[in-house]
């Protein structure tokens, strides 16, 4: 009776998988929208700073010729 045990043990790793995600306390909405504005501010930053590099990359390219 293997696979019974086995059900057993997974039920069991389940139930503590399931106790541990309710013990997380949840974001609440102001904290979610002020980490998802400064995620955004850190992508445009990241983005920004890709362009200048790809246009000093280009220009170096274009003054070695």
């Amino acid at each position: 009776m293997t696979r019974g045990n086995q059900r057993e043990t997974d039920r069991l790793k389940a139930q503590k998988k399931a106790a541990a995600n309710k013990a997380k306390p949840k974001e609440s909405k102001t904290s979610l929208a002020k980490r998802k504005e400064s995620d955004a501010e850190a992508l445009k930053a990241k983005q920004k700073r890709k362009e200048e590099e790809k246009a000093a990359g280009a220009g170096a390219g274009a003054a070695g010729k």
